[in-house]
């Protein structure tokens, strides 16, 4: 395997500068179609940064053609030149996956204390319907996106604060036009063998609702938030 040693950076949205570093060694000929990169680790290593810019940085490559992975195998060179520029500004002009995670990592578990001091037997009944279509979703073995946002934002909708609605809203909406954080998505958390967690976590944080307890259910969304966390960057 050819050797490359990168350039270690520090400044914000890292994930663009690790995209093209890799990016100018792929089309300055360092790599050739059909090489496979150095693995995640060694790239953190020399980046100097955890998993997470690493990971964007190379789900960003991917979509754009430029690279394709092999599960258990590793990433390769698929092309040498970027056909659609426009892709990739699209891709940097959106909010990134681990801002994403961060914001919802420190506003969910606040969002849901009040949720749980305040929720209305209505607001109640509404996030039982929607974790029950979840369970049934995942009985069936699917993953359906739509349904956990709708159960988020029903969270936030019980909050009865009109801001962290908007929070939410928001938080959904950089969610939807984020192409990478649909990626690392379908990637990990929607895997088989998270579905199950997934919604057994969330039938947690309703019950914790429905007991008006808001101390438990602080703790599961901040337990449920840093396994969001984990399944995107750690796996």
């Amino acid at each position: 395997m050819i050797k490359i040693s990168f350039n270690r950076v520090s400044s914000e949205k890292l994930y663009i500068q690790i995209y093209n570093q890799i990016l100018s060694e792929i089309q300055s000929g360092s790599f050739n179609i059909g090489d496979k990169l150095p693995a995640e680790r060694e790239l953190c290593e020399q980046f100097g940064v955890s998993r997470a810019p690493v990971r964007q940085a190379l789900s960003a490559l991917e979509l754009n053609g430029m690279i394709y992975s092999r599960q258990g195998e590793g990433v390769y060179v698929k092309n040498t030149q970027i056909t659609n520029n426009s892709e990739s500004s699209f891709i940097f002009d959106s909010t990134s996956p681990e801002d994403i995670v961060e914001a919802r990592m420190n506003i969910e578990p606040l969002i849901i204390k009040y949720a749980a001091q305040r929720a209305t037997n209505e607001d109640i009944e509404e996030l039982r319907t929607t974790v029950k279509k979840m369970e049934e979703e995942t009985k069936a073995g699917i993953y359906v996106p739509e349904t956990d946002e709708e159960l988020h934002k029903g969270i936030a909708k019980a909050s009865h604060n009109d801001l962290f609605i908007k929070m939410m809203a928001a938080i959904s909406n950089a969610m939807k036009q984020q192409e990478m954080w649909k990626f690392i998505r379908d990637r990990t958390v929607t895997r088989p063998d998270y579905r199950e967690v997934n919604f057994e976590e969330h039938k947690l944080l309703i019950k914790a609702i429905e007991d008006h307890n808001e101390k438990e259910a602080v703790e599961i969304m901040t337990f449920h938030m840093q396994n969001l966390y984990d399944r995107y960057w750690k796996d």
